[in-house]
């Protein structure tokens, strides 16, 4: 196997004179940002353009695990004295970063918005569609006063009301799982509560809104195999108090016993 010459190794990247051998200056430019403790051992220095070089030195700052501190040096032609032209602070490869930055509005999550905030428009929404397009069985007796324009823009598409029937099955106002409540109410549901108000269009099939004050879910979407103890038609027996009652009595020495017809 033939032997690689020395002259087709890449060469070593030159650096000028005056300006790499400026460490000591390019470590005191870093005062204004760092502190002595901070600045680590000089990790090198890069010639960007022609007498413009870029040193760096270890960040020891906490939370910074592989960051750099960065000192920009030039120099004018035929000139030996350097200038500090940059500072900074970069991240290194194995540099500790915050991830990628994602706008608010896609990092928002439900629950994330109070009564005061706005949520950004979007047109291209796959849970809505134009309300021409509705084609709900339920509702379409209803439909000239959208065909007139006098309804609503937009309205739930199938997707966004099989994900909106999907979320709130799965909510705790979906069908009671628990062994406890199954074992006391296991014929009470939501579907023949005197309490629940059924939705319009297809959801009514699935899903009302509770209407009971004393329910814990009251003005909540809750599904018709729901249950709760708030229930129109839930009612618990009379249990027998364990204290025998006595026969009431009273106590003469402090009456006074008039005859009837006796006049003062």
């Amino acid at each position: 196997m033939p032997k690689t010459s020395e002259s087709s190794a890449p060469e070593r990247a030159k650096v000028d004179r005056i300006l790499g051998d400026a460490v000591d200056q390019a470590r005191a430019a870093l005062a204004p940002i760092a502190h002595d403790d901070e600045i680590g051992a000089h990790l090198g220095a890069v010639e960007t353009e022609r007498r413009l070089v870029c040193h760096t030195f270890d960040c020891l700052k906490k939370g910074y695990r592989g960051w750099r501190w960065m000192t920009t040096l030039a120099r004018s032609p035929r000139s030996r004295k350097a200038t500090v032209c940059e500072i900074g602070l970069v991240p290194g490869p194995d540099a500790l970063l915050a991830p990628e930055w994602v706008p608010w509005e896609e990092r928002l999550e439900p629950g994330d918005i109070g009564r005061g905030d706005t949520l950004p428009y979007r047109a291209d929404d796959a849970r809505l569609d134009h309300s021409y397009e509705d084609a709900d069985a339920e509702e379409l007796d209803e439909r000239t006063v959208e065909e007139m324009g006098l309804g609503r823009p937009r309205i739930l598409s199938s997707r966004g009301r099989r994900e909106a029937a999907d979320r709130w099955y799965a909510s705790e106002c979906g069908p009671a799982r628990g062994a406890n409540n199954r074992r006391k109410l296991p014929e009470h549901t939501c579907a023949d509560c005197g309490f629940m108000v059924k939705l319009s269009g297809s959801l009514r099939r699935a899903f009302g809104v509770c209407a009971n004050e004393w329910s814990p879910d009251d003005g909540r979407v809750v599904s018709l195999d729901h249950t709760c103890g708030a229930h129109s038609e839930t009612d618990i027996a009379q249990q027998p108090s364990p204290w025998e009652p006595e026969p009431p009595r009273v106590n003469e020495l402090d009456i006074e016993v008039v005859a009837p017809g006796r006049s003062g």
